[in-house]
């Protein structure tokens, strides 16, 4: 794209915040006196980590930033998608654009903070102000710690601490979608298709973005519940990327139920965890489970991943992730203490494979839920705390609706037998984790 001229212009570089409503990095760019440019990079750097040509989260973003693009068209302005290695397409605008101030969202998972660490100096170079704001959660950093300045490392006292900090203040819109008016006035420009940045598209249908209070009013009573198409409110992959505004679901929960609201707030609990404890991305964050002895059985642990354990819940739960992108958080729950305590597979196999597969993956998120079930987190479940899969099915799939619906061969000769017995398993669980513990 051209240099437009020598008038002096503001970028506003989304990331994990594709939306043009409440968006409070956007809306201080739209404040800024210059024209703001819209801009969204594909990111090689981590576009290259996927080995998955089809997947489903690149399909979702260029879905959105369609969306995106069809609304600034309708103001005559235009989002200008970029493809390549952050730092080299920054350079690449500093010698075509008179770029005076960038403005984004943070984002707090160690590679964003290393590139924008990057780009900051880059951009520090030319005198050009890169501003940073608080978008994708409520509570960001060192804004939730203990009296003595430590961040919490149990869930129940920084919930409490994170409900007594919260005002209406916190929850406050930034009203971004009145100021689109702002924007550069530009011809429509053409983004990189998704052959050109090197994948295809999946095919998939994606949740809608919609927040329904019904959904949100009943949570408590439906959430355990995998079969219930609107026990959950499936927004998941939009907090992710975040097309839809953080503040706006926690005013609707902190109205409507706690349990949702609790939800959202594990959510800050572990991004400020990975935040002040990044190394739980390579290790346990109690670091005596690193002396557990894993089976890590090749078999069973392909088993696992393709739904063919001979445990109906589980399979049921893969079958679902392999095939939609989506899993029922009671069921992601119930699949990852199966693979870490009854297969006593690394929790870190079973964490890659989710990352790869998630919709809504989010490294804190995952990190955090997959040493909560394998008894090597903050606050994590205890190391005795095995769950039945058959126990489970019948709090929570009694009629095996959802065990049908995703495994249609059970309960025929063609289904398989159990790749493990229980009592086995969890007895050998308990020793090796007793063993390893008490070294």
């Amino acid at each position: 794209m051209e240099r437009s001229g020598k008038q002096e212009i503001a970028i506003f570089w989304f990331r994990r915040d594709l939306r043009l409503e409440d968006n409070c990095g956007l809306y201080q760019a739209l404040k800024d006196p210059r024209p703001v440019l819209p801009l969204f990079i594909f990111d090689k750097t981590i576009l290259d980590q996927l080995a998955d040509k089809t997947d489903r989260r690149v399909s979702f973003i260029q879905q959105q930033l369609s969306r995106l693009q069809e609304t600034l068209r309708q103001h005559n302005n235009t989002l200008l998608v970029e493809y390549g290695e952050p730092r080299q397409v920054w350079k690449k605008l500093l010698q075509e654009w008179p770029i005076r101030a960038v403005y984004s969202n943070a984002d707090y998972e160690p590679y964003a903070r290393q590139r924008d660490e990057q780009i900051s100096r880059l951009l520090k170079d030319q005198q050009i102000d890169f501003q940073l704001f608080k978008d994708q959660v409520i509570f960001q950093k060192e804004e939730v710690l203990k009296k003595d300045g430590k961040p919490y490392t149990i869930f129940t006292p920084y919930k409490n601490k994170w409900r007594d900090s919260l005002a209406d203040m916190h929850l406050e819109a930034y009203p971004s979608e009145k100021y689109l008016h702002n924007f550069l006035k530009m011809p429509p420009h053409q983004s990189p298709s998704l052959p050109e940045i090197g994948f295809q598209a999946s095919n998939s249908s994606f949740p809608s973005r919609e927040i329904k209070r019904e959904i949100i009013e009943n949570y408590h009573r439906t959430r355990d519940f995998p079969v219930l198409e609107n026990g959950t409110s499936r927004l998941g992959v939009h907090l992710r990327f975040g097309t839809i505004s953080t503040r706006q679901l926690a005013r609707l929960a902190r109205e409507l139920n706690n349990t949702f609201l609790n939800e959202l707030i594990w959510r800050e609990f572990f991004m400020m965890i990975l935040y002040h404890f990044p190394e739980v991305v390579e290790h346990p964050f109690k670091r005596k489970y690193q002396n557990i002895q894993w089976s890590d059985n090749e078999d069973h642990f392909q088993k696992w991943c393709a739904g063919q354990t001979g445990f109906p819940l589980i399979d049921a739960g893969m079958r679902h992730l392999n095939q939609t992108g989506y899993m029922h958080n009671r069921v992601r729950m119930i699949c990852a203490n199966f693979l870490s305590k009854l297969l006593l597979i690394n929790w870190q196999w079973g964490e890659k494979y989710f990352a790869d597969k998630l919709l809504d993956f989010e490294l804190s998120a995952n990190n955090g839920n997959w040493q909560w079930a394998a008894g090597c987190g903050c606050d994590a479940a205890p190391y005795f705390r095995i769950f039945n899969p058959d126990t489970q099915i019948q709090k929570f799939d009694r009629e095996l609706r959802y065990v049908k619906k995703w495994v249609p061969e059970y309960g025929t000769p063609s289904y398989p037998e159990p790749i493990i017995d229980y009592k086995f398993a969890r007895e050998r669980a308990l020793s090796v984790y007793q063993s390893a513990l008490n070294e």
